[in-house]
């Protein structure tokens, strides 16, 4: 890391501090806190821009060296959302670092096969160790394997640290606990494979489930020994695009996973019936999920088949009201209750063609607004890999979400 180099970094912590201090910032970091305490006045809006951050981030970047590069690309994700998108993703007066912590469910690392060369390309096929044939390949079920890479973390926590630590301090945090346990199974044997396995041989299904939920249950443990879990109230992240920001939970010291956030969702199971679902998802669910503080549940599976379920955990404070749900369903449920209505809205209006389609936007969002009338209602853009390098198109997303909140939203 050359001297220079240091010197852009050293410019950008400045500049997120500087973010951080705004009267912007600090008003959407009072809002977030009323929010998550189901007292805020209006819904919260989140653009998700690390799907689509190759259109904006690295012709932005100066650094060369490999290090330099990584915390220059992660110094302008601090801040970029609010500066450039204008949501209300909020800047810490901090540079966060996260433990290198890993985990490999039932003892295998997932690997996949990209199209072409490009390990960055979308196109992919999982490379599975189960077949069709559960029974047979049991002995792929093995213990899961978890740690942690004291030694990466260390190495980039100093260098940001000697680069611009004393302007910007630099802070180990962690984000919300996460388990998807269907999707590492779909990823270990394919969604077919796991749907033909729940009919062909059900008790071994159930005994996978319940030794993988176990598994995340032994990992929490391993992270609270080591001293690896964190609190989460305020800047962390929590799955699928929110903030942590909570009085809630412990703030200083954490004794468990129950103490912190945790995320799940069950996406692969949507072509299952809600009994099926009940049967043999939801009980390894509620177990793991029942272990963490506040719960935020679902990404782009419909919740409202499974509603029965999951509305029987008891710290669900964010529901994922996917495009694919039914959103008049959804907020009879949530509506006067401490469970947030999280909408996600369909990405092809931002991520699909040129030009923005105003009139149909507004449409959708407005129908949102109006369905979810009542009820403690966020906004996350999901799932957008391209904006055709149209930075206006995405402020004016944003744009028009604060417009038609402020004409049509009723707490």
């Amino acid at each position: 890391m050359t001297q220079n180099e240091k010197q852009i970094l050293r410019e950008l912590a400045q500049k997120q501090l500087e973010v951080h201090h705004s009267a912007k910032n600090q008003e959407r970091i009072a809002l977030w806190k009323r929010h998550n305490a189901c007292k805020g006045e209006r819904p919260v809006i989140h653009i998700e821009m690390d799907t689509f951050e190759q259109e904006i981030i690295p012709q932005r970047l100066r650094c060369q060296d490999p290090m330099a590069r990584q915390l220059e690309t992660a110094l302008y994700r601090n801040f970029l959302n609010l500066t450039l998108l204008d949501d209300d993703w909020v800047v810490p007066d901090y540079f966060p670092v996260t433990w290198q912590t890993w985990f490999l469910p039932l003892g295998h690392e997932i690997t996949r096969t990209f199209a072409g060369d490009d390990s960055h390309s979308l196109g992919h096929q999982f490379n599975y160790v189960i077949g069709d044939d559960l029974e047979a390949d049991w002995d792929q079920v093995q213990p899961s394997r978890y740690g942690v890479n004291r030694e990466a973390t260390q190495a980039y926590f100093d260098a940001a640290q000697e680069a611009f630590g004393d302007i910007l301090p630099v802070k180990m945090t962690m984000n919300c606990l996460y388990s998807v346990p269907t999707q590492d199974i779909v990823h270990l044997m394919g969604m077919e494979n796991m749907c033909f396995a729940m009919y062909d041989y059900p008790e071994l299904f159930k005994q996978m489930m319940d030794q993988l939920t176990d598994d995340y249950l032994a990992y929490f443990d391993f992270l609270k020994k080591e001293g690896l879990l964190l609190p989460t109230t305020s800047f962390e992240w929590v799955g699928q695009g929110t903030l942590s920001f909570t009085d809630e939970l412990p703030a200083d010291h954490v004794q468990g996973p129950g103490d912190v956030w945790g995320f799940m969702d069950s996406q692969e199971t949507v072509s299952i019936s809600p009994d099926m679902y009940g049967e043999f998802i939801f009980p390894y669910y509620r177990k793991v999920a029942s272990s963490y503080g506040l719960l935020s549940y679902g990404c782009c599976e419909p919740v409202n088949p499974v509603w029965e379920y999951v509305k029987q955990l008891g710290n669900l404070r964010k529901v994922s009201c996917s495009p694919w749900c039914d959103e008049a369903f959804m907020a009879e449920q949530l509506r006067g209750t401490k469970t947030i209505f999280h909408r996600k809205p369909s990405p092809n209006f931002l991520g699909v063609g040129e030009t923005l389609d105003e009139a149909a936007f507004r449409e959708h969002i407005r129908h949102t607004l109006t369905t979810a009338a009542g009820c403690h209602l966020e906004i996350t853009q999901r799932d957008v890999y391209t904006i055709n390098n149209d930075i206006a198109k995405a402020q004016r997303y944003v744009a028009i979400i604060r417009e038609e909140i402020e004409n049509h939203w009723k707490p």
